[in-house]
């Protein structure tokens, strides 16, 4: 499966979640965990060293490792181990053992117990189960999946808020394809950026391909024309909902590539926008590929209403099975399971 760690269908995470919480709680009542401290600063393929036994040794009870675990070799096996644990983490799997794998081997089974219990409370607050076209975000993943009913269609990397203000889990229905949008600058960034930039310099409203329309509470309405450097690329998807979150392109392409994406003001940047604007209208015979594609590039705002909505799921799973049955962890970069953990085991 090429993108990565894909989600299952959310009414059989729970089970499944449940058969590793079994697992992980055995771990954590039969097996010491010591942290495994490294003796150089990374370990590659053919390096040899005694930590790489011990490695092994746990790849094993985690399930990445089959193979002899008395050798102090970086084998070939042990690529394979690393890489299956790598891309269950969301690290990048390049096979390389550095401080990023060796922290989160080292994160012990009473910490992934809780975690495992927390996701699986959350796997409960989403439907059970969707007939239809939808979407669904999850935010520690940094990625969008797209699905129809039970299957998973494809999914694509995405660009998420740094603000810790947002809602762990809430539901929205997409109804508008916007090609070629202005953005709207919020007033915050007015004051903080757009401000002090023009008494730097008077073309800076110019400059930066932006307009002043009027005034409001003291401040100049600011507007950024539509075009390819626009803050919001060439189309925006518009879900009505109270945190005023929606889906957009990104001219800044290199983010898509960071292994932690949370740059954005709290809007949500999808790496491959026009996918998914083909997706959204594919039942629409008043549009294809080539009309979509020249929408985007027209420079020219145009809102097209979708005849019937898809819903979109903003979703915060820190612990998650993927397609190949297998457990993914990933950083609880909003720092939102401890208060969650601490509920449920108050009320247990």
């Amino acid at each position: 499966n090429k993108n990565g760690a894909s989600i299952e269908p959310v009414y059989r995470q729970y089970e499944q979640l449940r058969s590793y919480l079994k697992r992980y709680r055995e771990l954590a009542s039969s097996t010491p965990w010591p942290a495994i401290v490294a003796d150089q600063k990374s370990y590659k393929y053919g390096d040899s060293s005694n930590i790489l036994v011990r490695i092994k040794k746990r790849l094993l009870l985690l399930g990445d490792y089959k193979a002899d675990t008395t050798s102090a070799i970086y084998d070939s096996s042990l690529l394979s181990g690393i890489k299956s644990f790598q891309s269950r983490h969301g690290l990048s799997p390049d096979g390389a053992i550095g401080p990023g794998t060796i922290t989160a081997l080292n994160v012990s089974p009473e910490a992934r117990v809780q975690q495992i219990i927390v996701n699986m409370e959350r796997s409960r607050w989403l439907p059970v189960s969707l007939k239809t076209d939808y979407l669904a975000v999850n935010i520690p993943e940094f990625k969008l999946h797209v699905y129809h009913a039970d299957s998973l269609l494809w999914s694509c990397n995405v660009v998420v808020g740094k603000a810790v203000h947002k809602t762990v889990i809430f539901h929205g229905d997409v109804k508008y394809v916007v090609f070629s949008p202005y953005w709207n600058v919020p007033p915050s960034i007015v004051r903080n950026e757009i401000i002090p930039g023009m008494r730097r310099d008077r073309n800076y409203i110019a400059k930066h391909n932006m307009e002043i329309t009027g005034k409001s509470g003291g401040l100049p309405s600011v507007r950024q024309k539509p075009g390819p450097k626009n803050s919001l690329g060439l189309v925006k998807f518009l879900f009505p909902n109270s945190y005023n979150i929606y889906l957009h392109d990104s001219p800044s392409k290199s983010l898509f590539n960071e292994a932690s994406r949370a740059f954005s003001h709290g809007c949500i940047r999808v790496s491959e926008p026009e996918k998914l604007a083909n997706f959204l209208l594919k039942n629409d015979s008043t549009w294809n590929e080539q009309t979509i594609h020249d929408a985007m590039h027209a420079g020219k705002e145009k809102y097209v209403t979708l005849k019937k909505t898809v819903p979109v799921f903003i979703a915060y799973f820190t612990a998650f099975i993927d397609r190949e049955g297998k457990i993914n962890f990933r950083k609880d970069i909003y720092n939102r399971d401890e208060r969650l953990a601490g509920m449920l085991i108050e009320k247990n």
